[in-house]
């Protein structure tokens, strides 16, 4: 084989190999700033979770027609949480 065909060959494999390097840098840079914007911390998604429960509450609040005690109640649970 001829000397600029192994040279030719090389630069294949090595283009590619820092191609794919790099692409999976990306993804890992990514992936990893994605976690810091979600707050990966569990205590995070605790209180996400939390807070998704008083808006579904405060929801059927205003859409649901109650009696006085019955919105009094749902109040003071929130307050309790």
């Amino acid at each position: 084989m001829p000397w600029s065909v192994a040279m030719m060959v090389v630069l294949i494999v090595m283009i590619v190999t820092i191609g794919r390097v790099s692409r999976e840098k990306y993804r890992t840079g990514r992936t990893q700033s994605r976690l810091s914007e979600t707050g990966a911390d569990p205590r995070a998604y605790d209180e996400i979770r939390q807070l998704k429960e008083r808006i579904a509450v405060l929801e059927r609040v205003i859409t649901d027609h109650h009696g006085r005690s019955d919105l009094e109640r749902q109040i003071e649970e929130l307050r309790d949480r």
